[in-house]
């Protein structure tokens, strides 16, 4: 059972109705999802509730305004659940997305990727007198960048992980993916955000990405796709029964 984090005028608030309200918010609802914004979202909690005695006491309910209202939000409620009622009985098998897979591998190729490291540094002579060092053994490139790096990357020795074409600023896109594995460039590379020296740790060319890798990907994207297509033969056979006549 849910702890009862407030009362009002009888009417419980619980741990669930607080979590229920941060879920509602979506991205937004981290941000509170401390003590003190917890506690922030429980006083709206009572406020809401405060409104709705309120708005009982006064008999609001009785209102036509809110009557009129209150037929609006039920027509949209039941057409939303028509919809769910039509698009839940969609399934998409395992056997369903193993075959799309097969029959659409040019679909899942992924393009020609590299893992890179690099140092940034503010200045050519600076990138140059550490290149020295790094071709003199006098250190590694990871302990240079490690030293000289402004980039947050320095922590792990200049690494940038993997990354494919297009994923980094023009002139180092090119640098990079013109590089063999385990290269150094041979000079700095000038960007927006200073002089760059490279090192290609490895390089993977363009395939076919494994069906197990994507599998959930293929299942949904079926799903939405067979949900669109009963939805729009639901709402063509509607169209039978409900004559539609467009005023524009």
């Amino acid at each position: 059972m849910s702890k009862i984090l407030a009362q009002v005028g009888g009417m419980p608030i619980t741990e669930d109705d607080v979590n229920g309200f941060l879920m509602n918010l979506g991205q937004r609802g981290q941000a509170y999802n401390n003590p003190e914004g917890r506690k922030e979202v429980l006083k709206q909690l009572i406020a809401t509730k405060l409104m709705l005695l309120d708005a009982k006491r006064n008999l609001y309910e009785a209102e036509p305004a809110f009557k009129a209202r209150l037929a609006k939000v039920k027509d949209e409620l039941l057409a939303n659940y028509a919809v769910e009622k039509v698009i839940s009985s969609v399934t998409v098998s395992d056997k369903d997305a193993r075959e799309y897979y097969d029959n659409n591998t040019d679909k899942f190729v992924s393009g020609e990727s590299v893992n890179a490291s690099h140092i940034l540094v503010d200045s050519e002579e600076s990138a140059l007198e550490i290149l020295g060092k790094i071709k003199s053994g006098e250190m590694s490139f990871e302990d240079a960048a490690k030293a000289y790096s402004s980039c947050p990357s320095k922590e792990r020795g200049g690494s940038l992980g993997d990354f494919g074409r297009g994923q980094m600023v023009p002139e180092f896109d090119v640098a990079v993916f013109a590089m063999s594995e385990g290269e150094i460039t041979e000079a700095p590379v000038k960007t927006q955000f200073g002089y760059h020296l490279i090192k290609l740790n490895s390089k993977s060319e363009s395939a076919v990405m494994p069906y197990e890798q994507i599998a959930d990907e293929i299942k949904q994207a079926l799903i939405m796709e067979k949900q669109r297509a009963a939805y729009d033969s639901k709402v063509n056979q509607l169209k039978i029964l409900y004559p539609v006549d467009m005023m524009i």
